[in-house]
C-alpha cells in the first residue's frame, strides 16, 4: 500500500526515458526543454515534442514538472518568460525554477502555475523555505546535503509557520555533487561551462587529491534512499525525486521500479536491487547525507568493475519495465444490447471523463445468445493501452447476440476518445509582463572598496590600510576580543553569514544577536538561507556573488525583499553587469580567490583523519600539479581557486556599479597591504593572477 501522499518523481531526459519512467511506475516526471535547463546536454524536449510528453503524461495519470532552473541574463527573460506561456498552455503541472528574476516575473505573470524552488537555490534551512513559500513557492527542493533529522527541521517549521500546504521534495536516489547545488563555479572558472546555466562539465570527477586522500577527492558515491523511503516520509518529504536526466532509458526504468515497490511498501526484488546498481553506480551507494555522517566512506569513482557490471544481459532484463504499456488509469463500463438499437459502450475514468461509442444493431441468435460474462471478458481485455476494467455493467436484452470483433472495436474506439480526452487539460492563465527596462548607470568615483576577511584569529591580521574601506566584513565566528579590538580601532565592521548553515540556524541566530548587541547590525549574506535569517533578525543585509544575480528582475526581488545592496555574480562580464538595472547598489568582486566550490563533506576528510589536526585550511592537487586551497567556512567549506582574480588595473572598465570587493582568504598581511596598494594606484597586477569571468563570460 503506497504512503499517502506522496509522489515519485522520476527523470526524462529523452522520450524513451519517459516512457521507462512512466511504464514502471512514476507519479510525475521531471524534464527540460531545448532552452535553460540545468541539464543542457540531455536529449531534452523541443516545444513540439514537449506538448506531446504533456499529452502522454496526462492521458496516463502522470504529472509532468518543467524544468526551468537555470540562471538568466537579461536578454534571456523575454525568451524565458515566453517559453514558460507556452508551457502553461499545455498545460504542465509545475515549472521547476532557480533564477530569482524569473520567480519575480512568474509570480505576476502566472499566480495559479505552481513554482517550485530548485535545488540550485541552495535552500537548506527552515527561514530559507519560509521565506520562498512566502514569496508564492509552492515546493521547495531542498538540498541534497541535508541530514534526516535537518529535512525534518524544516517540514516542521512549515507546518509551524501556517505553511503546511507547502510540499517538500528531496533526492532518493542518483548522483551526489561535491558542491551544494547551485554554489558550484569550478566548471565555470576553468572552462566557461557554467553549472548554474545546465552546462557542468563534471570537473569534480576528474583527479584531485588531498594528503593521504584516494586521488579522486572531489568525487562522492551516488546516494541511494529507495530502501529507506519511509524515513524520509516521517521526515516530511512529500515527493521523491531520482536524479538522472543524463542517464540511459535502462536506468531510469530500474530506479522508477524500485522506488515505485518501496513507496508501495512492497519487497524490492534482489535482481532488481542488484541490476540497478550494475546500470549505474560509482562503487557502491551512501546515505552519508541522510545519516549525517560524513568522511572518507562518502567518497567514490565510477571503476572497471562498475562499468562492466552494465552488461547487455542487464539492459534487456531491465527493458523489460517498459517495453509494453503500464496500465494505471482504472475505467468503468457500461454497455448495453437492446432490440432495434445500436450496440452502446460508455466508458469512464475518475476524473469525469465520459465517452460513448456506438455500434451495430445486434442480431437475433439463431442458437446461442451473448451472455453478460462473455461482454465483460472481452471488456476487460485492454492490453497495449493505459487502462484497466475496473468495473463493467452490461444490459444484454434476451436472445440477441453481436459479433465480438464488434466489441472489440467499440472497446478500441471508447478507450482512444477516453485517452484523447485526458490528453487535453484548461490551461493555466497566463498575462504577458515585461522584462524591467534597463537604463544606464554611473559609475561611483571614486569606487568605494568593501574588504571581506574569511578568517581572522587575531585583530592584527587586518592592517591598517583597510581602515580606508567603507565597510569591513568578518566572519560571524569572530571572538569577542577580536571585535571589541577591531571596534576600537574605527573599522566600519560588518559580519559574513556562512553560506552553509546546515543544522546550524539557531546557533547562527544567536550570534547574529550578539553581534547586535555588540552595535554591529550590517551583515553579507550568500544564499536565500542568510537573507532570511538576517530578515527575521532585523540586519543590514548586503547579498554576496552567491546569490547569482544575472538579471534586472532578481535584482529587483532581492530588493523588494528589504536588502541594503548586493553583489553581482561574477559569473556575468564587465559589459553585461553594466546592463543590470533596478535602483539597488550594486558591486563586484575585483579581487580575491574566486570560491569554486561550497562542500558539506569537506575534501580534506578523504585522508580518512577528519578535522583531526586540520589548521583550517587543506590543498588540493590536481593531475596537473595545479593546487586549489580548501578552507574552512564555519561548518563547510569552500575549494578556492589556485590564482587570485586581480582587477586593479582594470578600474577604468567597469560601469555601473557602487562599489568593489576585496576577498582575503590566505593572504598574509603584507599581501593585504601590497594589494590595497594597488588598488589605489591602479598597478598592474604581478605573478599569476586571473581575470575571472569579466572578459570571457560563460556558456
Amino acid at each position: 500500500m503506497k504512503a499517502p501522499n506522496t509522489e515519485l518523481l522520476a527523470p526524462a531526459g529523452s522520450w524513451e526515458a519517459l516512457e521507462a519512467a512512466v511504464r514502471s511506475g512514476t507519479d510525475a516526471v521531471y524534464l527540460g526543454g531545448s532552452l535553460f535547463s540545468a541539464r543542457a546536454n540531455a536529449q531534452n524536449f523541443d516545444n513540439k515534442t514537449l506538448k506531446q510528453a504533456a499529452a502522454y503524461c496526462h492521458a496516463r495519470g502522470v504529472k509532468l514538472h518543467l524544468a526551468v532552473n537555470t540562471i538568466l541574463l537579461n536578454h534571456e527573460l523575454a525568451q524565458a518568460l515566453d517559453f514558460v506561456s507556452f508551457a502553461c498552455s499545455l498545460p504542465v503541472d509545475a515549472v521547476i525554477v532557480q533564477d530569482t528574476g524569473l520567480l519575480h516575473l512568474l509570480r505576476k505573470a502566472a499566480p495559479q502555475l505552481p513554482i517550485h524552488a530548485s535545488t540550485q537555490m541552495s535552500v537548506h534551512t527552515p527561514q530559507g523555505a519560509i521565506l520562498l513559500a512566502e514569496q508564492g513557492v509552492s515546493r521547495v527542493v531542498l538540498a541534497r546535503e541535508l541530514s534526516l533529522k535537518e529535512i525534518r527541521d524544516i517540514s516542521r517549521a512549515l507546518k509551524e509557520n501556517g505553511l503546511a500546504h507547502v510540499e517538500i521534495e528531496h533526492f532518493v536516489h542518483g548522483a551526489l555533487c561535491m558542491s551544494v547545488s547551485g554554489q558550484c563555479y569550478f566548471s565555470s572558472l576553468l572552462g566557461s561551462r557554467s553549472g548554474n546555466r545546465g552546462q557542468c562539465a563534471q570537473t569534480c570527477r576528474l583527479p584531485f587529491s588531498v594528503k593521504n586522500g584516494t586521488g579522486y577527492d572531489l568525487s562522492l558515491k551516488d546516494l541511494s534512499m529507495i530502501q529507506r523511503v519511509g524515513e524520509l516520509v516521517e521526515a516530511g518529504v512529500t515527493s521523491f525525486k531520482i536524479e538522472g536526466r543524463m542517464k540511459r532509458p535502462e536506468y531510469v526504468a530500474a530506479a522508477t521500479a524500485a522506488c515505485r515497490l518501496a513507496l508501495d511498501r512492497q519487497s524490492i526484488p534482489r535482481d532488481l536491487t542488484e541490476n540497478l546498481e550494475a546500470v549505474f553506480s560509482r562503487s557502491g551507494f551512501t546515505a552519508g547525507y541522510p545519516d549525517g555522517k560524513l568522511g572518507r566512506e562518502m567518497f567514490g569513482i565510477r571503476t572497471k568493475e562498475d562499468v562492466t557490471g552494465a552488461t547487455n544481459a542487464v539492459f534487456r532484463q531491465l527493458h523489460g519495465y517498459y517495453k509494453t504499456e503500464r496500465p494505471s488509469v482504472p475505467v468503468t463500463y457500461k454497455l448495453t444490447i437492446q432490440k432495434d438499437q445500436p450496440v452502446t459502450v460508455t466508458a469512464a475514468d475518475r476524473n469525469g471523463h465520459c465517452v460513448t461509442v456506438l455500434g451495430d444493431m445486434p442480431q437475433q441468435a439463431v442458437s446461442r445468445p451473448i451472455e453478460e460474462n462473455r461482454c465483460i471478458e472481452q471488456l476487460k481485455k485492454t492490453g497495449g493501452t493505459p487502462f484497466y476494467c475496473e468495473s463493467a455493467v452490461c444490459t444484454v436484452a434476451p436472445g440477441l447476440t453481436v459479433p465480438m470483433s464488434l466489441l472489440n472495436r467499440l472497446r478500441r474506439e471508447a478507450l482512444e476518445k477516453l485517452q484523447k480526452l485526458r490528453e487535453q487539460l484548461p490551461p493555466i492563465p497566463f498575462t504577458p509582463v515585461a522584462p524591467p527596462a534597463q537604463a544606464p548607470r554611473k559609475t561611483a568615483q571614486p569606487l568605494p572598496l568593501r574588504a571581506v576577511f574569511t578568517q581572522v584569529h587575531n585583530a592584527e591580521d587586518i592592517p591598517a590600510c583597510v581602515g580606508s574601506c567603507e565597510r569591513v566584513y568578518i566572519p560571524i565566528n569572530t571572538t569577542e576580543r577580536v571585535v571589541k579590538s577591531l571596534q576600537e580601532r574605527g573599522l566600519p565592521l560588518a559580519i559574513t553569514m556562512p553560506r552553509g548553515m546546515f543544522g546550524t540556524e539557531k546557533a547562527v541566530a544567536a550570534r547574529l544577536e550578539q553581534f547586535l548587541a555588540w552595535g554591529i547590525s550590517h551583515v553579507w549574506a550568500g544564499t536565500v538561507n542568510s537573507v532570511a535569517l538576517a530578515k527575521k533578525s532585523g540586519c543590514h543585509i548586503h547579498g554576496g556573488y552567491s546569490l547569482n544575480v544575472t538579471n534586472t528582475a532578481a535584482l529587483q526581488w532581492y530588493e523588494q525583499l528589504g536588502l541594503d545592496d548586493l553583489e553581482l555574480s561574477y559569473e556575468l562580464t564587465l559589459k553585461q553587469s553594466a546592463q543590470i538595472g533596478g535602483g539597488l547598489p550594486r558591486g563586484l568582486l575585483l579581487y580575491g580567490r574566486l570560491p569554486l566550490m561550497l562542500c558539506r563533506n569537506c575534501p580534506g576528510k578523504n585522508d580518512g583523519k577528519g578535522c583531526k589536526n586540520c589548521s583550517g585550511t587543506t590543498w588540493l592537487t590536481d593531475r596537473k600539479n595545479i593546487k586549489f586551497p580548501v578552507q574552512c567556512d564555519q561548518g563547510c567549506s569552500e575549494v578556492l581557486n589556485a590564482v587570485p582574480l586581480i582587477m586593479c588595473d582594470k578600474i577604468s572598465d567597469i560601469s555601473g556599479m557602487d562599489f568593489g570587493v576585496l576577498r582575503f582568504t590566505v593572504e598574509n598581511s603584507v599581501e593585504i597591504e601590497e594589494t590595497f596598494h594597488r588598488f589605489l594606484l591602479q598597478k598592474a597586477p604581478a605573478g599569476h593572477y586571473t581575470r575571472g569571468l569579466y572578459e570571457k563570460g560563460i556558456k
